[in-house]
This record gives C-alpha cells, structure tokens and sequence, in this order.
C-alpha cells in the first residue's frame, strides 16, 4: 500500500469513528470502539497533531493520555511487530510523564509557545517523528489494522 493510500484510508475510516463518537472521545462511548479501532484512532490522533504542532500540540490538546498512555504503544510493540515505533513512543511518554502537570496546564498562547524550548526534548522528538517514522509508519498501521 501506498503512503498517500493509506493516509487517504486512515482518514475516510477514522472520520467514520469520530462520527460514531459524536465528535469526541469520552468515558461514555469508549467502549463503542473495538481495540483495532482505538489504535487507529490513537495513531489518526498523533499523525494530525505532530505533523501540526508536534508532541507538545498533541499534548496541549488532551491526547497525551489517550495516545501515550493508553494500550496503543504497547500494542505496536507487542502485537503488530512494529517494535522499534513502539519503543520511541515509549521514550515520548517518559518524557510527557517527566513533566505532565506542567505540560497539561491551561496556557496563554505565549506560553503554549515557550514550551517548544522549555521542553525541547518534546519538540525533538516531533520532528523525529516527521523524519523518520511517518512516512514508513502510516501504512504499516493501515496495513496491520486491516488484517484484523
């Protein structure tokens, strides 16, 4: 599979999971999603928010847990043998837990700013992201999706 098929598919199925969702993740309508289809939806997350604003983005506007935290690293690693992407994300999520309350308090835009020098580490770790997995990642998260 191509890198623009498959981003063109990872977008067409994770609209149709926020539509479901009504727009927006919660307690209630977690377990509305199948476990394929949260990683999926983990990994739409991420691509989105790191190709805009890296880590920190991604961070800010409160996926850090659902993305970092949750089973989705974890799943990479373990279950689709994609050991190395799942690793860096862990390295990402030492990181993010290093420094969460700071990372995850309310802010000005100036100082949502400053946090791509005060945690450069995070910032850093965006652009390995768009250098070194994105383009390799994508389709293998496509391809591993749909053979479950």
């Amino acid at each position: 599979m191509s890198y623009e098929e498959a981003v063109k598919y990872l977008n067409s199925e994770t609209d149709q999971l926020i539509t479901r969702i009504d727009g927006q993740l919660n307690e209630s309508n977690m377990d509305m999603l199948s476990f394929n289809e949260h990683c999926l939806l983990a990994y739409r997350y991420l691509r989105d928010e790191v190709m805009e604003g890296g880590f920190i983005q991604l961070i800010q506007n409160g996926y850090g847990p659902y993305v970092l935290l949750g089973p989705f690293p974890m799943l990479l690693k373990k279950e689709w043998g994609m050991k190395q992407f799942g690793q860096f994300l862990f390295d990402v999520a030492r990181e993010y837990k290093a420094h969460r309350e700071e990372l995850e308090a309310d802010k000005t835009e100036e100082e949502f700013m400053a946090q791509y020098e005060q945690f450069e580490a995070l910032n850093e770790y965006g652009d390995e992201y768009l250098d070194d997995y994105e383009e390799e990642v994508t389709p293998l998260i496509v391809e591993n999706y749909q053979k479950r």
